[in-house]
């Protein structure tokens, strides 16, 4: 399956924009790690782009993604791609075997955190953003409160990731997509604010 292949289930099962961007986000965080750890950058993309396509036809912990996984497979989906969506619920308790499923678990609640604290700065960027500015809203436990902080710690270990630098990789690979993402905010790329020479 192809990119644009996987777009259009995400369209047809997915109205929800804040949804979408958030499986942009992952798929831009797992294409970036698959591009650093020499992967299959198409196939870690299309499993952080499809990990949350049936959550509003299934959106209990019972039902996703386990309920999803037979209508991707029906539609061409690389079994290896199915797996590593499958394993990315922690409620299935399917072990995470290779590296395509751990990172899968390790982008997903992050990108979530990072796009909060973005939207909360004077700039609304991502361009401007570092750890350290999530760092100090981690703190704030009613800050983000959906965002389930164990879980991203635990997945940046399972990765033998430092959970701060996961964070800025995370940062770097969301804002080549912040445009779409609508967080680029008043900045240019460069961090510089929009509109001076």
């Amino acid at each position: 399956m192809n990119r644009e292949a996987a777009l259009e289930i995400v369209k047809k099962y997915v109205k929800n924009a804040g949804l979408i961007n958030h499986m942009l986000c992952v798929e831009a965080a797992m294409r970036h790690y698959a591009a650093q750890l020499g992967e299959d950058v198409e196939s870690w993309g299309l499993a952080g782009l499809l990990h949350d396509f049936d959550w509003e036809i299934h959106p209990t912990a019972e039902l996703h993604p386990a309920a999803g996984a037979d209508i991707l497979r029906a539609a061409g989906v690389e079994e290896p791609i199915v797996h590593a969506i499958l394993t990315h619920g922690s409620n299935l308790g399917i072990p995470r075997a290779i590296k395509m499923e751990k990172y899968l678990s390790a982008c997903d609640e992050i990108t979530g955190l990072v796009t909060a604290v973005a939207l909360v700065r004077p700039s609304k960027s991502l361009y401007d953003l570092s750890a350290s500015s999530v760092k100090k809203k981690w703190k704030d436990k009613a800050f983000a409160a959906g965002t389930n902080r164990e879980e991203m710690e635990s997945a940046a270990v399972e990765c033998g990731l430092d959970l701060w630098q996961h964070v800025d990789q995370v940062i770097l690979a969301m804002r080549g997509i912040a445009p779409t993402l609508g967080l680029a905010g008043n900045l240019a790329p460069d961090g510089s604010p929009l509109g001076t020479e």
